[in-house]
């Protein structure tokens, strides 16, 4: 009897669970970049109560018999299917159709690398390209090294950038005071940004991006950021041309991939689940009473 006390129990403290990842699902519909959580049940391992036998020459089989004794959380997971695009219009507004993840930082050099398929990113006063809380975007040239995305001026010529676009290749096109376009290049040894209109490439940069073999595997680590784990695979910052990651839309963002609809309906299943549980332990609460009961 104290079994399916116990086992209860268990069913409400995993529905309680499953509840929780939900809320946080309805809560973030509207985060831009959010990927949603779902919770997998496993059964506890079970009592023997008999053991299964093989069939012999005069008696058939006997299958065993076994009590369970509740439920566990097995896993949640972190479901990245694509959200909606919902389209702004704002350059700086950017989104991947494909597997890769934007690399931010909060230091802009040799700081710790951040994931996100939030892209709605802009221009701070220094003209670094940034997110909503300043972590800077990091960008990537030929040789695989980062450096922050600066799109004020060219610091060679000494003539600021009077507009600029990105492509789907994540390279920044920018147009200096004096009619002269190109495409944004770091020279990484006189750390200048500067316009390049020439053949040699190398320097060009494009946005950062890095694909992981097991997108489940990343640790979410708030504001829409995840982290690498030993179980997600590295985080190699490369173009994503190169990485075969997708492509880079502007003027684009992708929201959440939550449906309202199904989590409204996984609610239901919970709530419903938690009852039923919760009924367990005052069923076998009200048949231990009237063992107690027996004798008066």
């Amino acid at each position: 009897m104290l079994k399916s006390l116990y086992s209860g129990v268990s069913g409400m403290k995993g529905f309680q669970t499953k509840l929780d990842v939900i809320g946080n699902n309805v809560a973030n519909v509207n985060t831009v970049g959010f990927k949603k959580g779902r919770v997998m049940f496993q059964d506890i391992i079970s009592q023997n109560m008999a053991g299964a036998t093989a069939p012999s020459g005069e008696r058939g089989g006997v299958n065993p018999k076994q009590i369970g004794l509740g439920v566990k959380i097995g896993s949640i997971d972190t479901v990245f299917t694509p959200g909606s695009p919902m389209t702004t219009n704002v350059g700086t507004d950017l989104t991947i159709d494909g597997d890769a993840f934007f690399i931010v930082s909060p230091e802009a050099n040799n700081g710790a690398n951040f994931l996100t398929r939030a892209g709605n990113f802009t221009r701070d006063a220094s003209g670094d390209l940034v997110t909503s809380n300043g972590f800077y975007v990091m960008g990537v040239n030929d040789a695989g090294d980062t450096v922050k995305i600066n799109i004020k001026s060219d610091e060679k010529a000494g003539m600021p950038f009077t507009s600029y676009s990105i492509d789907s290749n994540g390279y920044i096109y920018v147009v200096r005071e004096d009619g002269e376009s190109g495409k944004l290049a770091y020279d990484t040894n006189t750390q200048e940004y500067y316009l390049n209109n020439t053949n040699d490439q190398t320097n060009n940069i494009s946005l950062a991006t890095a694909v992981v073999s097991n997108p489940g595997g990343l640790t979410k680590v708030g504001n829409t950021f995840f982290q690498v784990s030993g179980n997600s695979g590295p985080a190699v910052p490369s173009r994503i041309e190169d990485n075969k990651g997708g492509t880079i839309n502007a003027g684009v963002l992708e929201m959440s991939n939550v449906d309202l609809t199904e989590e409204f309906t996984e609610m239901i299943v919970a709530q419903r689940g938690f009852q039923a549980n919760a009924r367990t332990i005052t069923t076998s609460d009200s048949i231990l009473e009237e063992v107690v009961n027996l004798k008066r």
